[in-house]
């Protein structure tokens, strides 16, 4: 199943494969990852052969598209694989790229054998000079420089992603090998610091007169835009600029598809600043071409709460990603953000940078199977067919929870009780008040669905008292080169409390609720209390990871269960 992350602050996601059980996950799992490794080990093998011009033979030791990550498939650095003997000079002439390589000798041990009998049968005076070589050599010397040539074309590939960023790199052990020019900069947790037992800031609250007044220089030719997203014609125009630029799975087949009622709502809520709206514009034609911004939100990290933003939607027109507008944003945003005497901020990515305080993983639950086969989102397990597969997924028309209704203004005090007291569980949750919560999580149609169960008080047997309540936000994606389909409707789920209910039933209920509005497939990630039902519900684990990370402030790593918090 094709994953594109939602909450993506930073980056894009990968891609993940949906399966019918845990069993079969698991096989799938060991089947990718040996076909991965062949592929690696293929083209270490050719490698080794023209570094050490031995008498092997190359015809076989063609590069694969998938080891270069030319179909979106990421595999280890060259120089990681220890079993692989490649000398040092030559690594370092491979990983870079580079054409002055040096170049294996055609001669084989072979031929020098047959040198030395021709010499000692000859007794000629040349008996110093090389023989020429035979026709079969030469054949073999072509082969080898033809490989080579091929390997040196797909390595500099290889090096063209790496210098393109850090959004290739979705590993920790990879992004530890590399250099963070930007964020090393920055008060963040690097790859090697030692945090210990710490739950506090990095660098000290600045002094607002100490902060920069004027906005950091763009490059020639673009400025500074603060975005009026109540403009209808603005708000538009930041709905295609994500539309066309944010975030896309791996393989070019969905890119979301933020509605403009969604974007109001994400950024919106109560304490809102209109100069976090931070966008970038051709200065001649007045184009759109960058974003950024950030929300106001109350964060509590292991029982210490704080004044935070959230950081989301850094977006640069794919024309001018080699311009590094996107550490100039989000310089600014900071800039703006610390002039409003806030300096710490949460947000999430789909690759590692330095330094990820826990990684969360997407679920998906298939409500649409035949739909999501056709788009090739998703795919017939093995050993299943098409219609065993619809009937597996197959869901009630109504649900199976009979007080379950709408939330409605009135349940907002309760909710909003609940829900912080659920949420005092996690070591990173925000805090929400009334307004707040009422912002997030009152129904809007086409942008987020709130659910409550209620009972009857045992005083007076008429009114009611909320005892559970599930939700989640609806986040299209538009489908690509598609002949019957362009729209593929996804529910996220968002923040949910059983204290009444088995959360197992009420998600089910979630599910059925979600498949009733024309949802196509229900996604979640394994943080909360969320490990709970996803495999019992018929969820398929996705292989996109979602990182979560904080700005100015170090604490101890976190286990993706005790992540309390969900961006959009």
């Amino acid at each position: 199943m094709a994953t594109i992350n939602a909450g993506n602050s930073l980056a894009s996601p990968g891609s993940s494969d949906d399966t019918l059980s845990q069993a079969e996950v698991r096989d799938d799992a060991v089947r990718v990852e040996t076909n991965r490794v062949a592929n690696y080990t293929d083209m270490c093998e050719a490698i080794t052969d023209c570094a050490t011009a031995n008498n092997s033979s190359v015809e076989n030791n063609e590069v694969q598209g998938k080891t270069l990550h030319l179909n979106g498939e990421n595999l280890p650095l060259i120089n990681e694989k220890p079993e692989v003997s490649v000398s040092e000079n030559h690594t370092e002439h491979l990983a870079a790229g580079t054409s002055d390589i040096p170049q294996p000798k055609a001669t084989s041990k072979r031929n020098k054998k047959k040198k030395k009998a021709d010499t000692n049968s000859s007794q000629s005076s040349n008996t110093g000079t090389s023989s020429n070589i035979s026709g079969k050599d030469s054949v073999m010397a072509a082969n080898i420089q033809e490989q080579f040539t091929k390997l040196e074309t797909a390595l500099k590939l290889v090096s063209l992603q790496d210098q393109q960023g850090s959004s290739s790199v979705k590993r920790l052990a990879d992004a530890k090998l590399k250099t963070y020019r930007f964020w090393e900069t920055q008060p963040v947790v690097g790859f090697t610091d030692q945090v210990d037992d710490q739950n506090d800031v990095i660098e000290a609250d600045k002094d607002i007169s100490d902060i920069r007044s004027e906005p950091y220089s763009l490059p020639n030719g673009f400025v500074w835009d603060t975005l009026n997203i109540d403009d209808t014609q603005v708000l538009g125009e930041l709905y295609v600029l994500l539309n066309e630029n944010y975030v896309e799975d791996e393989d070019q087949m969905f890119r979301f598809d933020y509605s403009q009622p969604f974007l109001h709502w994400a950024l919106k809520p109560p304490g809102f600043q209109r100069d976090w709206y931070s966008g970038i514009r051709a200065e001649t034609t007045r184009k759109l071409v960058g974003f950024i911004a950030a929300v106001p939100a109350s964060i509590v990290v292991y029982g210490v709460k704080r004044a935070m933003v959230e950081i989301n939607f850094l977006c640069v027109h794919k024309k001018l990603r080699s311009k590094r507008v996107a550490p100039v944003l989000i310089k600014e945003i900071t800039r703006r953000v610390n002039l409003q005497g806030i300096f710490q901020a949460v947000y999430t990515a789909g690759v590692v940078l330095p330094r990820p305080i826990a990684t969360c993983r997407y679920w998906h639950r298939s409500l649409n199977p035949k739909k999501l086969i056709d788009v090739k989102f998703s795919h017939v397990a093995r050993n299943m067919t098409l219609q065993r597969t619809i009937k597996l997924y197959r869901l009630p028309d109504a649900p199976t929870i009979t007080n379950i209704r709408a939330m409605r203004g009135a349940d907002v005090p309760r909710c909003c009780q609940l829900l912080n007291e659920y949420l005092g569980q996690f070591n990173l949750g925000p805090c929400f008040d009334e307004g707040e919560f009422e912002h997030w999580f009152l129904p809007r149609q086409n942008v987020v669905y709130s659910y409550v169960v209620s009972q009857r008080s045992d005083d007076d047997k008429v009114s009611e008292i909320v005892t559970d309540f599930i939700s989640f936000y609806s986040l299209p994606s538009s489908i690509m080169n598609h002949p019957s389909y362009n729209r593929l409707n996804a529910a996220y789920s968002f923040y949910n409390v059983s204290t009444v209910t088995p959360l197992r039933e009420l998600m089910f209920n979630a599910l059925i609720l979600a498949k009733s509005l024309d949802f196509d497939v229900f996604n979640a990630l394994n943080l909360m209390n969320n490990t709970n039902f996803l495999e019992n519900l018929k969820f398929g684990l996705g292989d996109g990871n979602l990182q979560y990370y904080l700005f100015n402030w170090k604490c101890p790593p976190m286990d993706t269960n005790k992540i309390g918090l969900v961006l959009q």
